[in-house]
């Protein structure tokens, strides 16, 4: 779908990324066109997860707010880092060329003529240079365990698109990397102090968001096939790659009730059955094979994003009632 004739606003960069003209490009802000380029609606999953490692340490009583902040500004540094970088290498290999899935969800400067692959790959510097600073500072402020931690994350954006998507691992990094890294590493972060038990509850909080990879790859499965792109959906096969994308949406309700019996997590979070009923629209939707055309009820600036749109939706709700259930305890323990 194309965005409509006026000028993009901010709010439409940030819900949705609409497919842009070029002079509907040349008319965008130079911010707003930023956060087209880098995706910017999906890296509200990757706030959350640093939110939610602020959270934990939170929680516990005891958080380092500089520190949390300028990690939380290198997640979402990284993770455009990531999305830009992508784009670029799958252009420079021919992936994304011609009417690939990819360039009908959303703008690809690249392919769609907005920027040159010099631009593109300064703009990738630029964004990734921030990223890579914010993480040396903390490993200065909080003590060697964070360069671990930084190590696996720059390894898990560099080659995530060539060659571990292609290999069928993209889904366990994103896992990897929306759970204990990001969770687990912003705990580290915040409280200066590694917590296992935040690592467990990342791999928990880290399933819907995998769940949206998995959609996302499973909306292409047919262009990836086509392209030798041996995505964990194109391995598996779309049957049993839905069976486990519904056991994902599920695993972690009980799971956090199991994890707040010894205390990892606070019995407010419980709050997440607010989030049941995404849930079981994400199910219902990965449970059947996908419309062939738009339905008439269902929204022009998603499709033709099907099952990562339902997922995302669940991975959103999920995360925020996750956030408000420490919000919630910490009012309660102060209380």
């Amino acid at each position: 779908m194309s965005a409509s004739a006026d000028r993009v606003s901010l709010v439409a960069a940030l819900s949705h990324t609409p497919v842009l003209t070029v002079s509907q490009w040349r008319d965008a802000s130079p911010f707003v066109r930023y956060l087209i380029a880098v995706r910017a609606p999906v890296l509200a999953m990757t706030f959350a997860a640093a939110a939610l490692g602020g959270a934990l340490a939170w929680w516990r009583g005891a958080i380092d707010v500089v520190a949390w902040s300028v990690c939380a500004m290198g997640l979402l540094l990284a993770h455009a880092t990531n999305n830009l970088l992508n784009d670029l290498t799958d252009s420079l290999t021919g992936v994304d060329r011609g009417d690939y899935f990819r360039t009908r969800y959303g703008t690809h400067v690249l392919e769609h003529g907005l920027m040159s692959r010099r631009a593109l790959t300064g703009l990738t510097v630029a964004t990734g240079a921030p990223a890579l600073a914010a993480g040396l500072w903390l490993t200065a402020r909080v003590g060697p365990d964070v360069a671990w931690l930084l190590g696996a994350g720059a390894f898990l954006l560099v080659f995530y698109t060539y060659p571990l998507k292609r290999l069928g691992l993209g889904e366990l990094a994103v896992l990897l990397a929306w759970g204990p890294l990001m969770i687990g590493g912003a705990d580290l972060v915040a409280s200066h102090t590694w917590h296992w038990s935040a690592a467990g509850v990342g791999i928990v909080a880290g399933l819907p968001p995998t769940t949206v990879i998995f959609g996302k790859h499973l909306d292409k499965l047919g262009c990836d096939a086509a392209r030798g792109i041996g995505t964990l959906p194109v391995r598996l096969g779309a049957e049993r790659s839905r069976a486990a994308v519904v056991a994902m949406s599920v695993a972690p309700y009980p799971a956090l009730a199991v994890l707040a019996v010894p205390g990892h997590v606070p019995w407010t979070a419980a709050l997440v059955a607010f989030a049941l009923p995404a849930a079981r629209r994400a199910i219902r939707a990965f449970r059947h094979d996908p419309p062939p055309a738009r339905p008439a009820d269902y929204p022009h600036d998603v499709w033709p994003l099907w099952y990562s749109a339902y997922a995302f939706a669940h991975a959103r709700r999920f995360g925020t009632m996750l956030l408000a259930s420490f919000g919630v305890a910490c009012v309660i323990r102060w209380l």
